[in-house]
């Protein structure tokens, strides 16, 4: 058939030469003999030599299709058929959300690359839970509605995914001929899948769960190189020359590694966060609009992260006529005391990695259990210690070999837990800024608050000794403030930082650790962010430290009237009169009875309530 076709082309293009040979006489006879009386027409001459120049462009054009196979011109509108008819596991899913939340950008930009590959293909990548597969899913759908021919492959193994591709090309007109010739070693297997796609064009082919990047292969390549299974459009192999080029297809991957080093440099890797408390809040409403207002869908957003899988799972819990709690605040109470069982930590066949990716906590072991089988295995360790600090950005110098030894009890070197920390980060983990970003001034590491959250639950779940890891991050900050308070000036800034994990000192959960020298430690702290003048982080640490004095001492220790007469002071400074004055004449009814009204004490209390109604009345700070 091919032969064929040439010769019908070849009889074409002899045709065209023997129209233009009519065509050149009239203009042989006007260079070498007489002129005829019609040349001398203008209007005919012009028609004579526009009719030569389109000739010699189609001889151009039939020229360059002759010497090469050309590619299809329409779209592959039997491959459905096939995938239908045998291929039902290279289906894309068809549940989806009747709207995916908060994505929307996200979906515009791969929208617009399915339109325009130009040699890239797309990575999904996100921590798991965060909602990969959904994203892809709905792209699958909006796809196949604008004419595309759609694929799904759902990563399992090297085996599995060559198969799989293999029916993609088979599916798009890869010839069986070309497969037993790479069956039999002549051919490389992916160069002849990739060859067959890029000459067909309007399809969309996802690979989902690719978690395990190292193990796509095939063999050892290196999916940068691409020089196996993932290439962007047209890989490597070079595609036949074509006579028009069809519209293209595009590659997309979903995986929790979000490394670009991992894809190269033709991967477009589109990292998924967290979603915003709106829309999280809206998914929950999607799902169980009576549960309550979106002020309070706000406030179980907040608490769930904004990650979906934990939204889905909620909203699914809350929509169910049988569920113990039935409004957003009662789950969000619950979910305080009772994370555990409400999140899906305790399912009995978490071991199937298929359940596993469906329930919160669990999703996350499998990058952990990834990292450990490509030789992290300080990464679980590393990862339920952080979470021991507070909900607040980490100082990356607080992470040392010393502080995970501590907790581990091995030795550890500065080579090992750099590496660590970058695989938590290349899966999505935690959040390593560039060597560049600073979080005033200081360089740190982030923790989702429900990563944070269920770790501290696994912690206690798994370690003997968990007072041990406590212990290694307090004795970890108290170093730390002391290092500030020595540095002066230039810690201001680390001082900052540190002021949101201060209170974990004042936590009683560490029995290695004396109440006093933790008292004294944020005492010292609060000293410097005096000096420094950061009153709202002074504030913040003094409401805490009340807070917790008055529950664990009493409202009448002298520790606690201390922290009180502190915190009265920062309000003074902020101009926050009235709250001042109320403290001070607090402490001072306090101190009057207990301790009498000539005790020096109370003399000091009377003092400072005087001023501080002094400042009120005159609506100005008083003088230092």
């Amino acid at each position: 058939m091919r032969h064929k076709r040439r010769a019908r082309l070849g009889a074409a293009a002899a045709g065209a030469l023997a129209m233009v040979t009519v065509l050149l006489g009239p203009v042989t006879n006007y260079a070498s003999e007489s002129v005829p009386g019609w040349v001398r027409n203008p209007w005919v001459a012009w028609t004579i030599f526009g009719s030569l120049a389109l000739s010699a462009v189609l001889l151009g054009l039939l020229s360059r299709y002759l010497d090469g196979e050309a590619a299809p011109s329409g779209p592959l509108t039997h491959v459905e058929a096939a995938t239908t008819a045998g291929l039902s596991s290279l289906r894309a899913p068809h549940v989806v959300p009747d709207r995916v939340r908060g994505r929307e950008p996200e979906l515009e930009h791969l929208a617009r690359l399915l339109r325009a590959p130009a040699g890239r293909f797309a990575v999904l990548s996100g921590v798991g839970g965060i909602g990969k597969t959904t994203v892809a899913a709905t792209l699958c759908a909006e796809a196949r509605n604008a004419g595309y021919t759609v694929f799904w492959v759902h990563w399992r193994n090297q085996a599995d995914l060559a198969k799989h591709l293999t029916q993609v090309a088979l599916a798009c007109g890869l010839p069986v001929s070309a497969l037993e010739r790479a069956n039999a070693g002549h051919e490389n297997l992916p160069d002849v899948v990739w060859q067959q796609l890029v000459v067909a064009h309007k399809w969309l082919l996802v690979i989902d769960d690719a978690d395990e990047t190292g193990m796509i292969g095939p063999g050892s390549e290196k999916i940068r190189d691409y020089r196996g299974w993932i290439r962007p459009e047209g890989g490597t192999a070079r595609p036949r020359r074509r006579f028009r080029r069809p519209r293209p297809g595009l590659l997309l991957v979903t995986s929790r590694d979000t490394s670009t080093d991992t894809w190269g440099p033709c991967a477009e890797v589109v990292r998924l966060g967290p979603l915003t408390v709106h829309a999280a809040a809206q998914v929950l409403l999607d799902t169980a609009p009576r549960a309550g207002t979106l002020r309070e869908a706000e406030a179980l957003a907040a608490r769930l992260g904004g990650l979906p899988l934990a939204l889905r799972s909620t909203s699914d819990y809350l929509a169910k006529p049988t569920s113990r709690f039935q409004t957003f605040m009662a789950y969000r109470s619950a979910l305080m005391e009772d994370m555990r069982s409400l999140l899906g930590s305790a399912d009995p066949n978490a071991a199937d990695p298929e359940v596993a990716r469906q329930t919160v906590r669990h999703t996350w072991e499998l990058s952990l259990d990834q990292l450990g089988s490509e030789g992290y295995a300080l990464a679980r360790p590393l990862l339920r210690l952080l979470a021991l600090f507070g909900e607040a950005p980490i100082p990356l110098s607080l992470i040392t070999t010393d502080l995970l030894q501590t907790a581990v009890r091995q030795t550890v070197d500065q080579g090992a837990l750099d590496a660590v920390l970058a695989g938590l980060n290349r899966y999505g983990l935690l959040g390593v800024p560039d060597a560049l970003a600073t979080h005033n001034g200081a360089r740190t590491i982030t923790l989702d608050p429900l990563v944070r959250q269920i770790n501290i639950i696994a912690l206690a779940e798994e370690s003997a000794d968990p007072l041990r890891w406590h212990s290694a991050v307090a004795r970890s900050l108290m170093q730390a403030v002391a290092d500030v308070r020595a540095t002066g000036r230039p810690g201001w800034a680390m001082a900052r930082v540190l002021a949101p994990h201060a209170p974990l000192l004042l936590g009683g959960q560490d029995p290695q650790l004396p109440m006093r020298d933790a008292r004294r430690t944020v005492e010292d702290l609060g000293e410097v962010l005096k000096e420094a003048g950061l009153s709202a982080e002074r504030l913040a640490l003094c409401q805490i430290q009340l807070t917790i004095d008055n529950r664990l001492l009493g409202p009448e220790h002298p520790d606690t009237l201390g922290s009180r007469d502190r915190l009265a002071g920062v309000l003074l400074e902020l101009a926050d009169y009235r709250q001042a004055v109320e403290l001070h004449r607090e402490s001072l009814h306090i101190r009057e009875r207990t301790l009498g009204a000539d005790h020096p004490d109370t003399r000091t209390s009377r003092a400072n309530l005087e001023s501080a109604v002094a400042a009120f009345r005159q609506r100005q700070p008083p003088l230092p």
